[in-house]
């Protein structure tokens, strides 16, 4: 017999696997896991296509193609005023999450303690229990899911090595303000700890505000992974594709794990990129794509039982049940699959306590017609 000491003893299938399997076998709407049922522009895919037949079909740099790196550099330039150099700074990877892996392979030993804010998205804490680190928690409430961080203070230590961000925030749609961010500058000075920063809906941010991205703030900048997702950019999730902005001396640990891990990342694809994004028209739009759909969902459950919580970015949109139901939310979401028809997911899935404040969330990347047939079996809830 095997002898297998599992290093994430308490860690099974997640459960955007389980609600998407759940909603294929009921037929349901899903609204659960969070990818468009739309296609990517077909510009884009003739540029995949012209690519395998101009020859990238074999391993790209390790690092990434300089022709993406580049038009990475000139994005990132041309939206923040920030410059990162292609060649020592900027690693594309095989989407966010193997960024986020990489970033905590690369700088957290055991013993090294790493802070959260929860509800978070699932990878981080099994990532940061991999390789040896504790986590610290700090839960967040509805509806606006605020930052105390005097209380965020407490959780430091001289153990302190990380302090994960993610904003706009998956699950909840909240977004990190310059105030937030002014804080947390003060609480980092004169200490080691590095920011690893999740903004992979760096552009779903609505209502005409900025998106706080850390590259603003030189004090954040200097010891921060920036993440970003051209699967949520593109609408081309399946692509895997993304990449991590850090200064040299990070990116440099960085590219020491991400050499072993995945190596390289999809040839032509990288080429099909660089070409579609040197033209930034091909997705400057996308903040008002996606807030037409955020206005459109949440305008068919206005009149629905449900309580929307706000919405401020990414493209979720959360809401309250407490009122129709006691059930946890686990229950009432499995129900809301089988009984009428739509998939969602519990947000006490995003808590390492399952914390339950009777929340779930929808993903609102959908065509029209989607969200319009999910909503008309909502009503009926």
């Amino acid at each position: 017999m095997l002898n297998i000491q599992s290093k994430l003893p308490g860690v099974s299938t997640t459960i955007f696997t389980v609600m998407s399997k759940l909603a294929a076998e009921h037929q349901a709407i899903n609204l659960s896991q969070g990818f468009p049922d739309y296609s990517c522009d077909p510009k884009l895919m003739d540029l995949v296509d012209k690519a395998m037949k101009d020859g990238h079909n074999q391993y790209a740099p390790m690092p990434g193609s300089m022709a993406l790196k580049e038009a990475i550099s000139e994005k990132v330039e041309s939206l923040y005023k920030v410059k990162y150099n292609p060649d020592t700074e900027i690693t594309v990877t095989a989407g966010g999450t193997q960024a986020i892996f990489t970033a905590i392979a690369a700088t957290i030993n055991p013993g090294d303690e790493v802070i959260i804010f929860e509800p978070a998205y699932d990878s981080y804490a099994p990532t940061v229990k991999l390789f040896g680190g504790l986590v610290k928690t700090y839960e967040l409430a509805p509806p606006d899911y605020a930052i105390d961080w005097d209380m965020v203070k407490k959780l430091f230590t001289a153990n302190t090595r990380m302090i994960i961000l993610n904003s706009p925030q998956n699950p909840t749609g909240s977004v990190l303000s310059p105030t937030d961010l002014q804080a947390l500058i003060k609480l980092i000075q004169g200490t080691d700890i590095l920011i690893l920063s999740d903004e992979v809906y760096e552009h779903l941010v609505y209502d005409e505000h900025k998106h706080q991205s850390v590259m603003l703030y030189p004090e954040l900048k200097e010891r921060s992974f920036v993440i970003a997702s051209f699967g949520k950019l593109l609408h081309a999730t399946g692509w895997k594709l993304g990449y991590c902005l850090a200064p040299e001396k990070l990116t440099k640990e960085f590219r020491k794990v991400h050499q072993f891990n995945v190596f390289s990342v999809n040839s032509p694809m990288q080429q099909a990129i660089a070409d579609y994004i040197s033209e930034p028209d091909n997705y400057n739009g996308i903040t008002n794509f996606f807030q037409q759909k955020r206005d459109y969902f949440r305008s068919l459950l206005a009149e629905s039982k449900f309580k929307l919580l706000p919405c401020k970015g990414s493209y979720f949109q959360c809401a309250s049940y407490g009122h129709i139901s006691d059930e946890k939310d686990t229950d009432f979401s499995i129900r809301l699959l089988k009984e009428f028809g739509v998939a969602t997911i519990p947000v006490s899935a995003f808590y390492q306590k399952a914390t339950d404040h009777k929340i779930i969330r929808f993903c609102f990347a959908k065509e029209d017609k989607t969200l319009a047939l999910a909503a008309e079996k909502l009503m009926n809830v």
